[in-house]
Formats: structure tokens, sequence, C-alpha cells
């Protein structure tokens, strides 16, 4: 799906809500509804009001990694994104170039055999692409333990709509729990970022309630826009069992961002029914293949060729996803991981 729109550059989120005015909190941000083709507009804090007693927020505990180090590459300066940890040891990473302005951009000519020394003293060779989808994301090998290369070394990945580097906690959601291997995602399960503890509080005591289920999610292509590729996740037997409950009880089950529609399906059968399940997923959400389990989204905006943008389609259908965007480039609404969030419901 690719949108006939074009999102004018002041509309990208530069830096987190909470520092752009005195009294701002991640919860500040605005959120608009969709329910069909129908649009209303609200803040953030209003969504305990939005949502119904016995509705079921699925939310993702994948902590954010800092997932970018400085290296060189021969003479020359280059920055490694570490994106997933293969069951070999390897990590799918993206070179990319620094781009003068505290950012980067993707590098080109990248091959097999080139070698990596990365800050700290740890090699880094790589070996193959990850797919032959393209040679943006490399498995490669390092001498060193990332995680630990990344908690000594590491910061957080960032865009060039970003107006300057943040620390790790910008990018933690309340949800965000630490995970017994130490990995996470490469990329904020963002659209959990405007909760707070008071949203949740008051969320829980309106009678809605959350499953947690995990997807560590790899690096996006910020420039291709390439579909997502095979990711970790986990859903617990509770929250499976939750899912089905309130399915039966005639609640709505509603995923708090892409992240969470790709673990909480990859774990429902064709008849519908979300089973324990851990492992790697590489289900892309399509209007052809449908949803099974998710009623409705919340979720940040995307650019218009975005691969998630078909995920939104096959939730609440083509109409009404142009019609919220149209919506949110009337309104004003800020993109980006930083940004405002779309909430799409059953019409």
């Amino acid at each position: 799906m690719t949108l006939t729109v074009r999102v004018p550059e002041e509309l990208s989120a530069r830096v987190p809500v909470e520092q752009r005015g005195p009294g701002l909190d991640r919860d500040s941000v605005r959120l608009l509804v969709s329910r069909g083709t129908a649009v209303s507009h609200h803040a953030f804090v209003e969504l305990p009001r939005l949502l119904r007693a016995g509705d079921l927020l699925v939310v993702n505990t994948s902590p954010t990694l800092a997932a970018a180090v400085d290296g060189w590459l021969g003479g020359t300066r280059v920055v490694v994104h570490f994106s997933t940890r293969g069951d070999d040891g390897r990590w799918a990473v993206e070179l990319r170039d620094p781009d003068g302005r505290g950012t980067t951009r993707a590098r080109a000519g990248v091959r097999a055999g080139d070698e990596v020394r990365l800050v700290g003293g740890a090699g880094l060779v790589v070996e193959e692409p990850l797919s032959t989808r393209g040679e943006r994301l490399w498995r490669a090998r390092v001498t060193r333990d990332v995680l630990g290369v990344l908690r000594e070394h590491g910061r957080p990945v960032r865009y060039a709509y970003t107006e300057r580097d943040q620390p790790l906690s910008a990018y933690q959601t309340v949800f965000a729990l630490p995970s017994p291997d130490g990995a996470g995602s490469a990329e904020m399960p963002s659209a959990g970022r405007p909760f707070t503890g008071r949203t949740v509080a008051e969320l829980v005591s309106r009678g809605v309630q959350f499953a947690p289920v995990t997807l560590h999610a790899g690096l996006a292509s910020g420039e291709a826009h390439e579909p997502p590729y095979p990711e970790r996740f986990v859903v617990p037997e509770a929250s499976a069992r939750l899912v089905g409950a309130v399915r039966a009880g005639g609640g709505r089950v509603i995923a708090v961002g892409t992240t969470a529609v790709r673990a909480v399906e990859s774990a429902a059968g064709a008849d519908g029914v979300v089973r324990a399940a851990a492992g790697w997923t590489g289900l892309v959400v399509t209007p052809e293949r449908g949803v099974r389990v998710v009623d409705g989204l919340l979720t940040g905006l995307h650019e218009p060729e975005a691969s998630h943008l078909l995920m939104l389609e096959a939730v609440a259908g083509r109409a009404a996803v142009d019609r919220g965007y149209e919506e949110a480039l009337r309104g004003r609404y800020l993109w980006h991981e930083f940004g405002d969030v779309h909430l799409v419901l059953p019409g």
C-alpha cells in the first residue's frame, strides 16, 4: 500500500514531547481516533475514556538496546547498527556512513569480507547478506560479546529527522522489561511510549486489561521501506489465555504497536485461537492475509511508503487508513517515534 500523500518535513517529531515545553509528559501527545472512516481528534490522556471495560491491550515488553556503535572500515569512519542476533551467534547488522549532522545515511558498496574495527577494540567481519532481498542488512561475526559492546559503547539508533542524540531512557517504554538473555529491540516499540504509570493505572481502574508479549524489533528500512525481516517473539501462556477469555467475553483485542500485532498474530492458529508460542516469526500482515485476533491497533504515524500501512489496512481497511492519514495531515499531527499516535478501532 502506498498513500498518495507527502508528509512535510516540519511534521517530523524532532525531540520527545516532554522536551517541547514546561509541564509536558510522555502522555502529552495527540491521539487521532479512526472508527471506520469516522475520525475524531483527542489528547492521549483521553485514551482511558475511549476504551471500554473488558477491552484488552496487547503490549510489547521488549526493551530498547543502545544498538548504534562507531567503528572504522580501514581508515573510514562508519556506524554499525546492530539489528538481530541469530541462533548461530552472528548478528544482522547495517553499516552506515556519518552524514556530518550527527546522524547517518545508508552505506553503499558493503562487501562480504569487509572488516570493521569497533570502538573499544572489538572486531566485526561481514560475511553474507541477510537475505536475497537486498544488501542492506548483513550477517556478521563479532570478536566480543555484542551486548557487552552495546552496554559499554552503544547509543540509541537515531535518524536524520531528529534534532539531537537522546539518552537510552528516552527510548524505553513503561512496559519494557529486561530479557533473561539481555536481548532487546534495535528500535523502540514506539507505540507504547506515550503510556505513563498514571495512564496505565487509570486504564486498569476502568476495567481495561493488559496482555504482555515480547517481540524484539530489528532495524527498519528508513530509505527502502522493506517489509520486516524475521524477529524473535514470545507470547506467554497467561497472555494467550487472556486473549481467548476476552474474545469469548465480547471484549476487543487492541494491539499497542505493529510489533504487538506481529507477535500475537504469529501465535494464532488458522482457527483464530492464540496459543503460547516462542521463536522466530517471519509473518508479514497484509490485507490479503488479514488478521485473526486483533480488533484494533494503537500505532504511530508511518511514512506513506512504509510496509506498516499494509498492516493498518488489514486491520481497518484501505478507506479508513486513507481517511485517517488525510486528517492527520490536515490536523498537523507529528510523525515518527516521538510523534503523535493513531488509534484504529472497529467502525
